[in-house]
C-alpha cells in the first residue's frame, strides 16, 4: 500500500461565523459543529472552548485526544468501521491538520483520565501543549452507565475531528509524504541484505472502560494480525479506553505512532520495515497464552530479524509484554520493548510487574510515579475537582492555594510508551 499524507499546518484556531480554513487558520462555527456532534440522548449539553500553547488554562479530565484527517484519494474514509463504512483504507492521499488536536472532556466516565496544561510544569510533560486544542466539552444526563458514556464521548470526538477534518479536503497541503509498504515477497525481495524488521503494536483491550477498535471491532475479540502501516493512519485503530493518561494510547497518537514513522523514515536504509503486527492485552492466562503464541507465530511467519514491542498501560498488560517478548525470542528474532515504569514515588520499587531474562533490550517512558507540583492555572476547561481521584492524584490533591501535588501518571501522554513524550535520559 502507498499512502500521500498531506499536512495542512495550522497556526490559529478561532470561532467564526462560517467554519473553514483560510492561510492556516482554522475557523470553527459552533453551530454548524454541534450540528455534526450531537444528537446523542445520554448526553444533556456540548460546548466548545480552545485552549492554545502558553495560555494559563487547564483541561481536564481529558477522556480522548483526536488529529482531525479526512480521505482525498483511494477507497474508504478515515475511522472506518467505527464512524465511517467498513472499507480497507491506508492507500492513496488522506490530509491531516497538524499543530491542532480535538480534545474531548466533561464530567468523568472513569478514575484513569488526564490533566492537560497549556502552560508552567505539566506542560512540559504532554505533548498536547504544543498543540492548538478545540475542546469539546460534553457532560452526560443523570444516571448514566459508564460503558455508555464513554461510548457517547468517544463518538462525539470522532465526529468533531471528522467534521474539522471535511474542511481541509479540497486544500493544497504544506508538504506531502509517502510511505510505501508493498505485498510480503515483493517487500523482502526490494531490500534482501537489510534486517527485516517488524513491529509488535500491543492494543489495550482489558475490558471495563479499557478498549481499544480496530476497524470497528473490540480488539478484545481478535487473534493477533497484521496491518500495512499505513492503515493505522487512515484511523484503523482507535482509543476508546480509560487507562492511566501517561501511558494512554489516544486516537491521536494511534494516528501519529512514532515507532511506525521512524521505521518508516529508516526502512531501505538501515532496516526492511515488513509491517505492524497487531495484539491485544488480556485479562485471563489462557487469553495471554493464546495472544502471545499467535504474536510469536506471526513473526517467525514474516521470516523477520526483529521487532519492536511497544505496550499500552501497566500492570496486569506487563505479563502480555514479557510473554510476547520471550516467546519472540524463543523465535531466534531479537526483540525491543517499549514500556514505561510504575517504580514508586522514590523509584526504588520493582519497575514491572513481570520479568523476564530475555527482556534485555528495553526502552522506558519513565517513572509515572515521579510526583510533580503543578500551579494554579486561571481557566479550568472541564472539572477541576476530579484531580483528587484520578490515578495519580489523591485526597487532598487539589490543595488549598490552589496548586496541585500530582504524579505524571495524571498527565496525558507523561510516558506514552510509543515514545509520544518529552522526557528524555541523562548519563552520569
Amino acid at each position: 500500500m502507498k499512502l500521500e499524507l498531506g499536512k495542512i499546518f495550522i497556526k490559529d484556531v478561532q470561532f467564526s461565523d462560517s467554519s473553514k480554513i483560510e492561510d492556516g487558520i482554522l475557523y470553527v462555527n459552533k453551530d454548524e459543529l454541534l450540528e455534526a456532534v450531537g444528537g446523542d440522548e445520554h448526553v444533556k449539553s456540548i460546548d466548545f472552548d480552545i485552549a492554545k500553547p502558553g495560555e494559563s488554562v487547564r483541561i481536564t479530565p481529558v477522556k480522548d485526544v483526536l488529529e482531525p484527517r479526512v480521505k482525498v484519494e483511494g477507497p474508504g474514509e478515515v475511522f472506518p468501521g467505527i464512524l465511517n463504512k467498513v472499507d480497507t483504507v491506508g492507500q492513496g492521499r488522506t490530509h491531516a491538520l497538524k499543530g491542532m488536536a480535538v480534545v474531548t472532556t466533561g464530567k468523568i466516565v472513569g478514575f484513569q483520565e488526564g490533566i492537560i496544561d497549556m502552560v508552567g510544569e505539566g506542560a512540559k510533560y504532554t505533548p498536547f501543549s504544543k498543540t492548538i486544542n478545540l475542546v469539546v466539552i460534553a457532560e452526560p444526563i443523570d444516571g448514566i452507565k459508564q460503558h455508555v458514556h464513554e461510548n457517547a464521548i468517544r463518538m462525539i470526538g470522532l465526529k468533531a475531528a471528522d467534521y474539522i477534518g471535511r474542511l481541509a479536503k479540497d486544500l493544497t497541503p504544506d508538504e506531502v509524504v509517502t510511505y510505501e509498504t508493498k505485498p510480503l515477497l515483493e517487500q523482502i525481495n526490494e531490500y534482501p541484505d537489510l534486517p527485516k524488521v517488524a513491529y509488535v503494536y500491543m492494543l489495550q483491550t482489558q475490558g471495563l472502560l479499557h478498549d481499544t477498535y480496530v476497524y470497528g471491532v473490540d480488539a478484545k475479540q481478535i487473534v493477533p494480525t497484521i496491518l500495512y502501516p499505513t492503515e493505522v493512519m487512515d484511523g484503523a485503530i482507535v482509543s476508546g479506553n480509560c487507562v492511566s493518561a501517561c501511558d494512554k494510547n489516544p486516537t491521536y497518537v494511534h494516528l501519529n505512532n512514532g515507532v511506525i514513522e521512524d521505521l518508516y523514515a529508516r526502512h531501505g536504509k538501515d532496516y526492511n520495515f515488513l509491517g505492524v503486527i497487531i495484539t491485544n492485552e488480556n485479562v485471563y492466562l489462557m487469553d495471554k497464552e493464546r495472544s502471545s503464541n499467535w504474536t510469536a507465530k506471526l513473526c517467525e511467519y514474516l521470516g523477520v530479524d526483529a521487532v519492536i514491542v511497544s505496550q499500552e498501560g501497566f500492570g496486569n498488560p506487563d505479563t502480555d509484554l514479557i510473554m510476547n517478548c520471550k516467546k519472540i525470542e524463543m523465535k531466534n528474532v531479537k526483540t525491543v520493548i517499549v514500556t514505561d515504569e510504575y517504580a514508586g514515588r522514590d523509584g526504588a520499587s520493582q519497575s514491572l510487574a513481570d520479568a523476564d531474562e530475555r527482556a534485555n533490550a528495553v526502552v522506558t517512558g519513565g517513572n509515572a510515579n515521579q510526583v510533580v507540583i503543578l500551579p494554579k492555572l486561571d481557566k479550568i476547561i472541564g472539572h477541576i475537582e476530579y484531580v483528587d481521584i484520578i490515578a495519580g492524584g489523591a485526597k487532598g490533591a487539589l490543595r488549598e492555594d490552589g496548586t496541585i501535588l500530582v504524579e505524571i501518571q495524571a498527565i496525558t501522554g507523561a510516558t506514552n510508551e510509543t515514545g509520544f513524550n518529552y522526557l528524555t535520559a541523562k548519563g552520569y
